[in-house]
């Protein structure tokens, strides 16, 4: 599942460090990560629970400041910007999506996902358009107008996909996306997730437990001892 790697990542991690106090003392979590993501890739992240997979992402995604290095989003240094920049810089360049699917429940598929579109300031019909467009590519074109509690879970899953989506990030960060799933529907959700993925030219860092999964990813990375390491499958 490869394509040709363009020059320059949207996503590059230089000596990422994180450190948590405890009542123990410092916890050590990550130890100068180094990592490139670029776009229309998808780059699995492994590691037991606790190894700082979560830390990873939220740093990436500037949810949390690294105790030391350097975060960069196409080109821009960001680890040192004010977190006003930071959050205009996350909101419009980041998609996430997580173990839960997080969707209002009094919304439909399609309001979920149209949402985000409208905050952002587009037009209703615009909003509209992009996220029936998302839908009906994760296969949710017959559940615009359900909501969350009448879909399945993997349905909800796609929804939560497509609202990541929906105002065209360039970086695409999912924590255990398929966690809640059962095996076949995990599959399934993921096959989607890397479609899309592919079709919108995103960087996407998968984390995620399912090693059936990752083997499919086109890098698979390894967080061992805050260090990432490159894993191959046989």
């Amino acid at each position: 599942m490869s394509n040709p790697i363009p020059s320059s990542p949207i996503l590059a991690l230089r000596g990422v460090e994180r450190v948590y106090k405890t009542e123990a003392g410092a916890l050590p979590v990550l130890r100068g990560v180094d990592l490139d993501v670029y776009p229309g890739e998808v780059v699995g992240l492994i590691g037991p629970s606790g190894s700082g997979k979560s830390s990873l992402l939220h740093s990436a995604g500037l949810l949390e400041h690294p105790d030391a290095g350097a975060v960069t989003l196409e080109g821009r240094e960001c680890s040192k910007l004010s977190e006003r920049v930071r959050t205009r810089i996350r909101l419009g360049t980041v998609g996430f999506v997580y173990q839960f699917h997080h969707l209002l429940p009094e919304f439909t598929a399609l309001e979920n996902v149209a949402l985000p579109l409208s905050i952002a300031g587009k037009s209703q019909r615009e909003a509209d358009a992009r996220a029936k467009e998302l839908l009906e590519g994760l296969g949710l074109g017959h559940r615009l107008n359900h909501q969350p509690a009448q879909m399945s879970g993997g349905e909800q899953q796609r929804v939560a996909i497509a609202r990541a989506l929906a105002n065209r990030p360039k970086l695409l960060l999912a924590d255990e996306p398929t966690g809640n799933l059962d095996p076949a529907t995990s599959a399934a959700v993921f096959q989607s997730l890397y479609e899309i993925a592919r079709q919108e030219g995103v960087a996407a860092l998968i984390a995620t437990h399912n090693m059936e999964l990752a083997r499919y990813m086109d890098r698979v990375l390894a967080l061992k001892d805050g260090h990432l390491e490159a894993r191959t499958f046989s």
